[in-house]
């Protein structure tokens, strides 16, 4: 039995171990270390693998659940608010890039065809690298996640014309026409499938499927639809990394979508290994030795044209300086489908084995590089928005058209930065609440679309002085930011504390090990999202083990009163610090009552109502309509619609709120 397949995939893990290991102790990112492996075990250097087709077919399963889970983590919805991304950014990116290198391999004498199917293979990037980077750093969700997500999108789907179109600029004969036609209907009705699929079909069989309580056949399932839709796109032209992220759309309406990704991403890690590997073998490393300054120069020119073209669609999307930066930078490299267009290339002679050869040098230069120039990047970013003077550049060209209105400043409000999830719960609760608010959101589209609902939000980077001053920061109670970017919440908290340092900052977090950095920079409270789902979970599990509700929400109360304390005492013990009511008094909290119509305190003082004495808890103040009555005496009765403030331990309070409750009944 031929076992040579095996052989290799044992030697390239053992490979990728030993340099993964090395890599990691120099703080380099794995990425580059799979790249070395494949060049180090590659037939170019020590030869050990002979298999390369079947690793490149590994590599393959790799892309297509990278896709797939990319799709899973998204959905039709979200996919239609980045259009603008995908169908603007993608064809003024794609545009320019190939203009530009046109241009200049036609001044260097290159041909008219070859010249524009170069521009071709150099203006995709690559979709792998760049969503694992994004994924790694959990900023899909952020301005420059979604923009680059989108311009990847449309370079995968303008693939598949650029094609179709190889050979009539080699010049062969072809009914390109109606292929063409023909093509447009296909992809018409696989997204027509799609649709209906995520709307009926997948959610009805998936439910079938998940009432058997059957792992593997859930599993099976899983990935049957998302090879068959890769199957499916692939048959009609497409791509099949375009098929799996749509197949990845479909189980994301579905309320699978979960369990989908938890299987999956195991799968998705090896494949994607497989990969980068596969890239390194491909590098002739005697070929680069010969001409490594020719080819890094090279590579440097592909970098800054492809930053140039990315930032340039970036900005004409209406984005702030520090997301065009940020997103060029991310899209500066040639992608893995120029691989695949690069074999139509050799074909029909548009290359020949010396460019075919400069072209892989210099893709897998750029692609190893964009760890590091996607880290470098924030920094660059910062240093630019705080060294150009044009500020409608810094904030973005539609920052006055979006941030223009009639709105009256208001005071004493909250400042909401980011509207996702987060912030519309955010609002919807400050407006019901009648708390004023106002929202700063740097997607332009988003902000348009809710000026005309009548929402209270504005344009452009928080990060900035003046778009905090546009918010009225000066007069502004409380400030939450609730985006997924890490960079740019430290940034925004920064700046807030040093145009108002007395204003409270609630800050979100998806990791423990941030709270030190946000605290030091000025957060009042942050709200880790791993502190919170290790809550909700032991919250679900006592209510599986039945314990009373007024058990769990003291439970709750308790934890967040202490759990928060402790956190922050955990890496602050031994500095100097100001008064802090969580930390000093631990297990004490501060919370306010509405008095009821017809509860047991409507129409008591205080002193029958027996707070202090008999539930250990103190009235701080009272809000009775714009008058606040500040250490009230016992005489002071209490009427419909007055607010308490209430200081006292979680379970006290727990208890003392039922006095509030109407209708009014013996309270023992």
């Amino acid at each position: 039995m031929e076992l040579t397949l095996f052989t290799d995939i044992g030697i390239i893990f053992g490979l990728s171990i030993i340099i993964l290991l090395l890599f990691n102790r120099m703080k380099l990112p794995s990425v580059l270390g799979f790249l070395v492996t494949g060049m180090l075990a590659g037939p170019h250097w020590l030869g050990i693998i002979s298999s390369i087709s079947e690793v490149e077919a590994l590599a393959e399963i790799g892309i297509i659940l990278l896709l797939f889970t990319i799709g899973v983590e998204m959905s039709i919805r979200e996919l239609w608010d980045i259009r603008r991304s995908v169908l603007l950014g993608g064809t003024m990116q794609i545009a320019m890039t190939i203009l530009l290198v046109y241009s200049v391999d036609r001044y260097f004498g290159l041909s008219f065809n070859t010249s524009l199917f170069i521009g071709f293979l150099i203006s995709l990037s690559s979709t792998a690298i760049v969503l694992k980077l994004l994924q790694e750093r959990a900023e899909l969700d952020t301005p420059h996640g979604k923009t680059s997500l989108g311009i990847l999108i449309f370079q995968d789907i303008i693939i598949v014309p650029v094609i179709l179109i190889t050979p009539i600029l080699a010049g062969a004969s072809t009914s390109s026409g109606d292929t063409l036609s023909l093509f447009l209907l296909k992809a018409i009705g696989v997204i027509v499938l799609v649709l209906v699929s995520a709307r009926w079909i997948i959610p009805s069989l998936l439910f079938q499927i998940a009432k058997t309580r059957n792992r593997e056949l859930f599993l099976l399932s899983i990935v049957f639809i998302c090879l068959a839709t890769a199957w499916l796109t692939s048959s009609i032209g497409l791509s099949l990394a375009l098929g799996a992220f749509m197949a990845g759309l479909i189980i994301s309406e579905s309320e699978y979508s979960h369990q989908a990704m938890g299987n999956i991403i195991p799968f998705r890690d090896i494949f994607m290994s497989f990969f980068f590997v596969s890239i390194g073998m491909l590098l002739n490393i005697g070929f680069f030795t010969d001409n490594v300054l020719y080819l890094l120069l090279l590579a440097l020119a592909v970098i800054i044209i492809k930053f140039a073209t990315a930032g340039l669609a970036t900005l004409i999307l209406g984005y702030p300086l520090r997301t065009i930066i940020i997103t060029g930078l991310a899209l500066a490299q040639v992608g893995e489908f120029s691989f695949v267009l690069s074999t139509f290339g050799l074909e029909y002679a548009l290359l020949d084995q010396d460019m075919y050869q400069k072209f892989l040098a210099v893709s897998i230069i750029t692609m190893a590089v964009t760890p590091f120039i996607t880290e470098l990047s924030y920094g660059v970013s910062d240093r630019a928005t705080k060294t150009i003077p044009y500020q409608k550049l810094v904030n973005g060209f539609y920052a006055n058209a979006l941030t223009k209105d009639n709105e009256e400043k208001i005071k004493d409000h909250l400042i909401i930065v980011g509207y996702g999830f987060n912030g519309r719960t955010l609002s919807h609760a400050a407006r019901n609440a009648d708390i004023p608010y106002v929202i700063i959101e740097t997607n332009p589209e988003t902000v348009r679309q809710e000026k005309k609902k009548g929402e209270h939000i504005h344009y452009g980077d928080a990060s900035h002085e003046a778009v905090l001053k546009s918010a009225n920061i000066d007069s502004a109670r409380i400030l939450i930011v609730g985006i997924s970017d890490l960079v740019a919440t430290r940034k925004i908290i920064n700046m807030a504390k040093s145009l108002k340092p007395d204003i409270y900052i609630i800050a979100r977090t998806r990791y423990l090990s941030e709270m030190k950095k946000l605290h030091e920079l000025g957060a009042d409270e942050v709200i880790p999202e791993e502190y919170e789902t290790s809550v909700e979970i032991f919250v679900r599990l006592l209510k599986k083990y039945l314990v009373p509700e007024e058990d769990i929400d003291k439970f709750t109360r308790e934890v967040r009163a202490n759990g928060y304390c402790m956190l922050r005492k955990s890496y602050s013990s031994g500095k100097e610090r100001s008064f802090s009511l969580r930390e000093e008094l631990p297990g004490m909290e501060v919370s306010t009552f509405k008095v009821g119509d017809n509860c047991h305190a409507s129409g008591r003082t205080l002193k029958n109502l027996e707070i202090r004495t008999r539930h250990k808890a103190t009235i701080l103040a009272i809000r009775r309509g714009d008058e606040t009555i500040t250490n009230p005496s016992g005489d002071i009765p209490l009427y419909s619609g007055d607010i308490c403030i209430i200081f006292g331990k979680p379970e006290d309070l727990h208890r003392i709120r039922e006095l509030f409750r109407g209708p009014a009944c013996d309270i023992p």
